[in-house]
């Protein structure tokens, strides 16, 4: 009898070449100039224009504040918002020039029009001003999946690193610094699947070695995570496994920069950066989708050392009856 991960696996397969209906839908809708991104919410262009941005926590109240507090502070001055966030001039100045402006006077002239809209009764925008700290970082986690999920309503290119990764043997996962825990995520359930797979949690000679010793054996592809705030010594590393003649295959937030300019594929997923730390729905769901994919690239495979594994767990009684 097939066990409950086993069924998974199969019934869970992505189909390449297809895109789902909603998202041909939702491109036609674009194109004919129906809902797009019109259709997004006040509080939501605003996020829009924070979006993809590393804030430092000064410019992440900064931030907040203008979110929950629109219709007002999109028509203060520098001042009068220094003062409401307890922050200094220059601070504002800084956080709109990390944005891309010209200083805070261009910023506010991009926020009025949106101001504008939402006192015009854009629909929710009191349940917006409203929400605690916890609140608005799930939504916007919520955002990134919902950003994620339009990226991946075509899946082929998921397929094609999926079917990379499987054929790589061994399979080599990096993860340095805040990233060790989805490297160990990812490696702890590929494991499950493939017939080997190695993690690099550390950078210097130790990585070096590890990477050269994976090409040595066979390997092909790394598999590396890069989430903020990125570590030179991931950059090293990732040079230094298409140095040894390692292709690179990277999860991050960015979609620009050194560490996407060195890697042969890039799969970017947005984080949540509402809270003092960081989390990573977005990129935890990514790295499901790309474990589903290695497991469809050779089924018998996975199917044999998934049944494999569940023989020893239910011989040594590695789990609980829940």
């Amino acid at each position: 009898m097939a066990s409950g991960q086993q069924a998974r696996a199969q019934a869970a397969a992505i189909t390449p070449g297809r895109r789902s209906s909603e998202a041909e839908s939702e491109a036609e809708s674009e194109t004919d100039g129906g809902v797009g991104a019109g259709a997004a919410s006040p509080a939501e262009r605003v996020r829009a224009l924070f979006g993809g941005h590393r804030l430092s926590p000064a410019q992440r109240r900064i931030a907040q504040f203008l979110t929950d507090h629109l219709t007002e502070a999109a028509f203060l001055s520098i001042t009068e918002l220094a003062e409401r966030v307890g922050v200094s001039q220059p601070s504002v100045t800084r956080f709109a020039s990390s944005l891309g402006f010209s200083g805070y006077p261009a910023l506010r002239e991009a926020l009025q029009p949106i101001a504008l809209s939402a006192v015009a009764g854009a629909p929710g925008e009191g349940e917006e001003r409203h929400r605690n700290e916890l609140q608005s970082a799930i939504d916007a986690e919520i955002e990134n999946l919902t950003s994620l999920r339009r990226v991946l309503a075509d899946p082929d290119r998921i397929v094609a690193i999926g079917r990379e990764l499987a054929r790589s043997v061994p399979l080599t996962v990096v993860g340095l610094r805040i990233s060790v825990s989805l490297a160990e995520y990812f490696a702890y359930a590929a494991r499950r699947i493939h017939p080997d797979v190695r993690v690099v949690t550390r950078g210097g000679s130790v990585a070096f070695d590890g990477l050269l010793q994976a090409r040595e054996a066979g390997g092909t592809w790394v598999l590396a995570f890069a989430m903020p705030r990125h570590a030179k010594e991931t950059l090293a590393v990732v040079r230094a496994a298409r140095g040894v003649g390692l292709r690179v295959a990277l999860i991050t937030d960015l979609a620009l920069g050194p560490l996407v300019d060195e890697a042969d594929e890039v799969f970017t997923a947005g984080t949540g950066s509402r809270l003092v730390f960081d989390s990573y729905a977005a990129p935890g769901v990514l790295s499901a989708g790309i474990l589903q994919a290695m497991a469809d690239a050779d089924p018998e495979r996975t199917q044999a050392r998934l049944e494999k594994y569940e023989h020893a767990a239910e011989q040594h009684d590695f789990f609980l009856d829940d």
